[in-house]
This record gives C-alpha cells, structure tokens and sequence, in this order.
C-alpha cells in the first residue's frame, strides 16, 4: 500500500481553501520559536491547517502535549482579531489582530529566562 502525496496547499472541491499562515506571519513565529529554542524553553513544534484554523503548537518535550498553540482564524478577524495564543490548559492567553503584538506575550518568558542567568 502506498501512500498518496497531497499537494501543498490543498483545495477542497467546493472551492474552500485550508488557512495556512503566509510566509511573513511563519517567519515571524519561527523567529520567536528559535528565541525560545535557544533559551532551552521550547523544543519542538507541529504545524496543522485545516478549513477553520492554521495551528503553530510548540512543545517542550517531543510527545507530550502542546505547550502554547499559536493559532489563526480568520472568521474572527472582524470581531476579537484573527490570532489567538492559547495555553496547555485550552485557554486563551492573549488574542489580537496582529500577530506581532500577540507573539510578544513570550517576550515576558524570555527576560525571566535571561535575568534568571
């Protein structure tokens, strides 16, 4: 049995398109991914897209549970803003129409981090 390859992104028939993160919001994740990776926090991370949500999880130990998703959805990108940070525990920690500004609730983590040395 094979295995079927799927092109990158995927339509659907009805002409739907799966969100995805475009290549600036992924460069900015990844740069505060690496922030974190260097800072021993983070180690690995999982990528999903589907029609309702693309979903960055970042995780401290490979196989466990995600520590942070970085998510985006853009149908509530009119009301509390399309990009929502949510914690282990399913909540939400910051949500924002900007990605950046939502991103720097790490900035917290990271001097704690670095004051700590």
């Amino acid at each position: 049995m094979s295995a079927e390859i799927v092109p990158f992104p995927v339509r659907t028939r009805n002409a739907e398109q799966i969100v995805s993160f475009d290549r600036r919001e992924l460069n900015t994740i990844l740069s505060k991914y690496g922030q974190l990776v260097a800072a021993g926090e983070w180690r690995d991370y999982a990528l999903n897209m589907s029609m309702e949500a693309a979903v960055f999880s970042v995780f401290r130990r490979t196989g466990e549970t995600p520590a942070y998703r970085i998510e985006k959805r853009p149908k509530n990108a009119n009301r509390q803003g399309q990009y929502a940070i949510i914690g282990s525990d399913g909540r939400i920690v910051k949500r924002g129409h900007d990605l950046r500004l939502a991103l720097r609730i790490f900035d917290r983590k990271l001097l704690r981090l670095t004051e700590g040395d």
